[in-house]
């Protein structure tokens, strides 16, 4: 297949702002795919040559050494690639336009010279050739590996077609600027290869189980759906995790699962998806990095203390006290992902695991048995030692019961409580929040019920003592329907000195000319970003808005949601943006903060 195919793709969809277009022009390149490179296709479109839990090498080349390597290729100077980056802001448009100049001055010696003859300027590269060469350079490491990914950029630079060099720079970079969210590549290979959008549930579950979508889309496309609906979780594949809604009436938390529930501590610490097959150990965290190397003693606890040959727990990681054994802050934990020296890390800041739930043992899928039973299966499945414990919970039927859990699980260092349904539908919904869970966390010292997970889309330069600095973010919340991103409010407050002193350097990878096509908004900021950054706010209470455009109609006609006094408390880096605060929770915090007013 030629890569042409690919990178016009892109550029189509680059200039398009509806999802249902860029479905279409989706499922039209799947069409035109073989299903020996469909995979790889997916990578593209998802701008990365594999999962990031594979823990595979990233492709290692600075600014610096894409301008060299594009003046290699077009046989410039380096002085000349920085002149037109610094005109064009884009180093994928600066490839495109020298690739272009060559390929005019080269068709012109072509033409004097077989004048007559019709003469072909059209790059051979194939998808398998890009690829794979992308993937060479990914992977040379050690002395001479520098002027090897040199080499290898740039001869694919000199042999690719102009609108080819300017997706290769730019996937290279890190800096995909196409608006297509994994949601809306789903909807489109549903379209093309499962017969149409009423099979997306079954390929979203596959993708939901199995957290490689370029591998789930090449199983549709050999064996059928019919394959991904018989898909288990894997050992050494990560589950996307189930989600929680969130509320603060014990009695209405009780009514929406059922009037009865398992309630267990919500543990401050780091969510853990442990894998076990024979002595080999994984362990993945909430946004599926692998995060093994980080936790020695859990992975010989696991080895030892996890009974079945095979088997994927979940829990958290909490940092314990060496000297009293009590829970820690999750700032705590963070400190010891910072040490270099793990070992020593491990004496400073040990850690414990507090197991909830188990998706798989010993080739039995148990995502779709309900929470009582998947409860027996772990406890039998776990010797409960130092460093792994089962989370604490009981079972309750009435608010009085909840609450007085809830005060318990406080007083001994949780953050609050899950409140879990236990009836016969209580599967674990891998990649999906629902009425299932439900997060009941402490009050903060403010009048909004909880903290919220907010995207950073912009950010506007500040005035006085941030003069010059980026003072203010542009925050949005997630709208799962539409796959995309929706303001909610500036925030400007809760910002240390050295948060500010490092925001231009957090925020500069993810800076764009304009507006994401994800992003919806009538605020223009300063600046505008990829929607990649996750910080947690809080706030004095959530109004309703005519400028921003979160949940804009669902509560007043043409209003949305935001937040009075928003103020940062931390960056939440365990969370992709499509696991921030949805616009549909925000609306039912508003409903619960209403009703509680009236009351």
């Amino acid at each position: 297949m030629r890569f042409i195919l690919v990178a016009k793709t892109l550029d189509m969809v680059e200039k398009i702002s509806s999802r249902i277009q860029i479905t279409n022009t989706l499922v039209e390149l799947f069409k035109q795919t073989p299903k020996e490179v469909v995979d790889k296709v997916i990578y593209f479109l998802q701008g990365k040559l594999w999962p990031e839990w594979m823990g595979m090498p990233e492709l290692g080349l600075g600014e610096k050494m894409l301008i060299k390597a594009i003046s290699i290729a077009y046989g410039v100077s380096e002085a000349r690639v920085t002149s037109l980056y610094k005109d064009l802001g884009d180093l994928g448009v600066v490839a495109e336009r020298l690739r272009s100049e060559k390929k005019s001055l080269t068709t012109s010696k072509g033409l004097m010279a077989f004048m007559g003859g019709a003469v072909s300027t059209e790059s051979g590269l194939t998808v398998d050739r890009v690829y794979n060469t992308l993937a060479r350079i990914a992977k040379a490491q050690g002395e001479g590996s520098r002027d090897l990914k040199l080499r290898l950029l740039s001869g694919l630079l000199r042999e690719a077609e102009p609108l080819e060099a300017r997706f290769i720079v730019r996937f290279v970079e890190g800096r995909h600027r196409i608006g297509v969210g994994d949601m809306t590549i789903l909807d489109a290979l549903a379209i093309a290869y499962a017969g149409g959008g009423s099979y997306r549930p079954v390929i979203e579950r596959a993708y939901n189980l199995r957290a490689d979508l370029a591998h789930v889309a090449k199983i549709l496309v050999e064996k059928g759906v019919e394959a991904l609906e018989k898909i288990k979780p894997e050992v050494g594949t990560p589950v996307k995790p189930m989600l929680a809604e969130r509320h603060k009436d014990p009695a209405e938390m009780l009514a929406k699962v059922g009037g009865r529930a398992i309630v267990e501590y919500k543990y401050d610490g780091e969510r853990a998806q442990i894998h076990k097959k024979g002595d080999q150990i994984w362990i993945f965290s909430r946004r599926l990095e692998n995060i093994t190397h980080m936790y020695p003693e859990v992975v010989e606890s696991a080895k030892n203390y996890l009974v079945p040959n095979e088997v994927i727990v979940e829990g958290e990681i909490v940092a314990i006290d060496p000297d009293t054994g009590e829970m820690r802050p999750f700032q705590v934990l963070m400190t010891r992902k910072r040490k270099y020296e793990i070992h020593r890390a491990m004496k400073e800041v040990p850690v414990r695991v507090y197991l909830f739930d188990i998706i798989y043992v010993d080739g039995e899928d148990l995502t779709l048995r309900p929470l009582p039973e998947r409860k027996k299966v772990l406890e039998q499945s776990v010797r409960e030692n130092d460093v792994i414990k089962l989370a604490e919970y009981q079972y309750v039927s009435t608010p009085e019961e909840l609450d007085r859990f809830f005060l318990k699980a406080v007083e001994e260092g949780a953050e609050g409580i899950m409140v879990k349904a236990i009836h016969q539908n209580s599967i674990y919904q891998a990649g999906n929040r629902g009425w299932l869970w439900i997060k009941y966390k402490r009050d903060y010292k403010s009048e909004m019920s909880d903290s919220v997970d907010l995207v950073v889309v912009g950010a506007f330069k500040g005035r006085g003592r941030r003069a010059g600095k980026y003072g203010t973010l542009l925050l949005a919340a997630y709208d799962k329907e539409n796959d995309s991103f929706k303001t909610v409010c500036k925030v400007g407050t809760g910002f240390t000195d050295e948060d500010l002193e490092k925001m231009e350097d957090i925020l500069k990878p993810y800076m764009i000319k304009n507006r994401h096509p994800r992003v919806v908004s009538e605020v223009e900021p300063d600046v505008w970003t990829e929607p990649a950054l996750v910080a947690e706010i809080i706030g004095a209470e959530l109004t309703l808005s005519p400028l921003h455009t979160c949940a804009r109609g669902a509560l007043k006609p043409d209003t949305g949601i935001s937040i009075r006094f928003p103020r940062f408390i931390r960056w939440r880096d365990d969370k992709s943006p499509e696991e921030a605060t949805t616009c549909d929770e925000l609306v039912e915090m508003y409903k619960q903060q209403l009703r509680t007013v009236q009351e």
